[in-house]
C-alpha cells in the first residue's frame, strides 16, 4: 500500500509540473498572439528605418531604435558592446546586358557583398558557363583568361530541406571569383540562391581569399530567370558578349555596436541564457525576414517574461548582433568579451532562418543534454511545433560553443525562404504578422524550459 501511495504522489507531482508547463505556454502563446508587440516593432524597423547594411546610417538609426524600445521595457540592464565594422557600399545601380546584332538583352543583377567595382566603363567580354568551382578547376588559364565565368549550379529543388539545398550550392557565391581569379578571369556572374525561377537578383557574401588588392574581379548575382535566358543563349552562340558595370566598394572601417539588454536570474545570476538575432541586412529590401523578424521575436521574448511577471532562475540576455551578413564581427566581439569577462552562457538561442510558421528547433549539443530537451517536444504538439532534431543553431550563437554552451536554432518553416532571402522582395509585407508571433511564443516557451530545468 506504501508503494501504491508513493506512486500515485508521484504521478500527481509529475501530472502537476506538466500542467504548469501547459499553462505557462498557452500564457505565451496567446500573450503573443493578442497582445504581442514583435510585428509593430518590425513594421517601424523596415518601413521608417528600412535597410540595415553594415555601417550604413540605417544600422545606426536600428542599433538606437532597438535600445530605445528594450529601455522601455523595464529590464535590468540595457547596453550598447561597441563593434568595429568595415563599411561596403554598392553605390550607383548595377547593369548587364547581352549584346546582339538584334539589340541588347537586359540581364538582372546585383554586385555580392565585398566585391571590388568594374572599370568606371564597365567591361565587355565573352561569357565561359560552368556548373562548379570543380569544374572551373578542369579549364586552363587560356580558357578562362578576360573572361566572365558564369557560375550556374541551381539549388536542388528535390531537397524538402531547403537550407540543405542552399549550402549545397552557395560555395560558388562565396568562393568564385577568388577561384575565377586565379584563372584570370575578368569577373564572375553567379546564379542567385533562390529555388524560384524570378527577375530577383539575390546578393550575399563572397570573399577573396588571400588574394591581393590588384587581382580582385568584380563578382555579381544573375537572377535566376537571366541565368535560364544567358545559359540557353550561350548554348546556340559560344562567343557571345555581355558588358556588364558595378560601382560598389570599401569605404573603410566605421564604429557600430551590438545592442543587449536582460533580467537577472533570480537563483543563478551568473549563468546567462542568451536569445537574439542578428540586426544587420543587406541593402536591396529592408531584411523584414533576414533578420529583422529574429531581432524583433528576441526582443519579445523579454517583454513576455516582464509583461507575464515572469521571474527567471538565470540570466536572460537579449542580444542583437552586428554584421552577421558580412563577417560576424558583432558575433566574435561578444564571444571575446564574454570570455575576457569570464562569463557562462548555459544556452543561446538564435533566430534566423525567416518569420515563417515555426516548426521547432534544432539542437547543437551534446545526447544527455539533447535527451532532456526532446522530452518537452509533446509540449510544443498543441501548436504544431514537432521538429526537435540535432544540428546546428545560428552563425552568431556559434562563437560561444568552445565554452560548452548549448546553442539552438528556431526553424521555421522554409518553402518560401529563399524566394525573398538577400533579394528586394525581402519587405514588411512578405512577412505574416501571426506567423511571425507564433514564432516569438515558441522561442519564449523553449527558453522558459531552458530556465525551469537546466
Amino acid at each position: 500500500m506504501k508503494r501504491v501511495a508513493i506512486l500515485f504522489l508521484m504521478g500527481v507531482l509529475i501530472g502537476g509540473a506538466q500542467s504548469t508547463d501547459e499553462q505557462y505556454l498557452k500564457n505565451f502563446y496567446n500573450t503573443a498572439l493578442l497582445n504581442g508587440e514583435s510585428y509593430e516593432w518590425l513594421d517601424y524597423m523596415s518601413n521608417h528605418i528600412g535597410s540595415r547594411l553594415t555601417g550604413s546610417v540605417g544600422a545606426q538609426m536600428a542599433v538606437d531604435y532597438t535600445k530605445e524600445e528594450l529601455d522601455k521595457l523595464g529590464l535590468d540592464k540595457v547596453w550598447l558592446q561597441p563593434v568595429t565594422v568595415k563599411k561596403w557600399v554598392r553605390g550607383a545601380k548595377e547593369y548587364a546586358y547581352i549584346k546582339t546584332e538584334t539589340g541588347n538583352t537586359n540581364l538582372p543583377i546585383c554586385a555580392l557583398g565585398g566585391s571590388s567595382p568594374t572599370l568606371p566603363l564597365g567591361i565587355t567580354t565573352e561569357v565561359i558557363e560552368v556548373k562548379s568551382i570543380d569544374e572551373l578547376k578542369t579549364l586552363t588559364r587560356d580558357r578562362v583568361e578576360g573572361r566572365i565565368v558564369f557560375f550556374n549550379r541551381p539549388m536542388q529543388a528535390d531537397l524538402i530541406q531547403t537550407f540543405e539545398a542552399y549550402s549545397g550550392c552557395v560555395d560558388q557565391r562565396v568562393h568564385g571569383a577568388e577561384e575565377a581569379a586565379k584563372l584570370g578571369a575578368a569577373a564572375v556572374f553567379v546564379r542567385s540562391m533562390n529555388l524560384r525561377i524570378d527577375d530577383l537578383p539575390h546578393t550575399g557574401t563572397m570573399s577573396y581569399g588571400d588574394l591581393p588588392e590588384e587581382r580582385r574581379i568584380p563578382a555579381a548575382a544573375i537572377s535566376t530567370s537571366a541565368a535560364e535566358i544567358l545559359s540557353a543563349m550561350l548554348s546556340a552562340t559560344p562567343d557571345l558578349q555581355v558588358h556588364f558595370k558595378q560601382s560598389c566598394g570599401y569605404r573603410g572601417k566605421v564604429d557600430s555596436y551590438n545592442v543587449i539588454g536582460e533580467i537577472k536570474g533570480s537563483e543563478k545570476p551568473e549563468e546567462i541564457i542568451l536569445v537574439g538575432g542578428h540586426l544587420d541586412s543587406w541593402d536591396l529590401g529592408d531584411g523584414s525576414h533576414d533578420d529583422g523578424a529574429g531581432c524583433v521575436q528576441s526582443m519579445e521574448v523579454l517583454r513576455m517574461f516582464k509583461v507575464l511577471d515572469y521571474k527567471p532562475k538565470h540570466t536572460i540576455r537579449v542580444v542583437l548582433f552586428m554584421n552577421e551578413e558580412s563577417g560576424l564581427d558583432g558575433a566574435l566581439k561578444y564571444a571575446e568579451e564574454a570570455e575576457r569577462k569570464n562569463e557562462k552562457h548555459l544556452f543561446a538561442l538564435e533566430s534566423d532562418a525567416g518569420g515563417f510558421t515555426p516548426r521547432g528547433f534544432s539542437f547543437d549539443c551534446n545526447d544527455e543534454q539533447f535527451n532532456v530537451i526532446s522530452s518537452w517536444s509533446t509540449l510544443f504538439k498543441p501548436y504544431l511545433i514537432h521538429y526537435f532534431e540535432k544540428g546546428g543553431s545560428g552563425a552568431d550563437v556559434g562563437p560561444l560553443k568552445k565554452e560548452g554552451t548549448m546553442l539552438a536554432g528556431l526553424r521555421p518553416d522554409s518553402q518560401r525562404y529563399f524566394d525573398y532571402h538577400h533579394a528586394a522582395n525581402d519587405r514588411f509585407d512578405a512577412v505574416n504578422k501571426r506567423e511571425l508571433e507564433l514564432g516569438a511564443a515558441t522561442m519564449t516557451s523553449l527558453i522558459y524550459l531552458v530556465d525551469k530545468n537546466f
